[in-house]
């Protein structure tokens, strides 16, 4: 397994030590910070491309905005389950 060792000097080393929980190592505190930061570059990226398709695909776009707007507190109406598939509801 690859490791590498990154020194941490001065303003920023004090910054971390004030900010990090007191039964956290600074490793433990930094990997877990690289770790947040790749997570959200990666989520990023996924948004962006979320919205590319949106704009490609503008019946998806519809759809998600009808479902944005969609009441989900109050219970369906018979009218908007009866004759549909992939209600989750049983037919027999």
């Amino acid at each position: 397994m690859k490791a590498t060792t990154i020194k941490l000097q001065g303003r920023i080393l004090d910054e971390i030590e004030a900010h990090k929980p007191a039964d956290q190592s600074m490793t433990a505190y930094v990997r877990d910070a690289v770790r947040r930061d790749i997570r959200r570059h990666v989520l990023r990226e996924a948004a962006e491309a979320y919205l590319a398709h949106l704009e490609e695909h503008p019946e998806e776009a519809a759809w998600t905005e009808a479902w944005a707007q969609a009441d989900l507190a109050s219970p369906p109406r018979p009218d908007s389950v009866e004759g549909r598939s992939g209600t989750g509801r049983s037919r027999e």
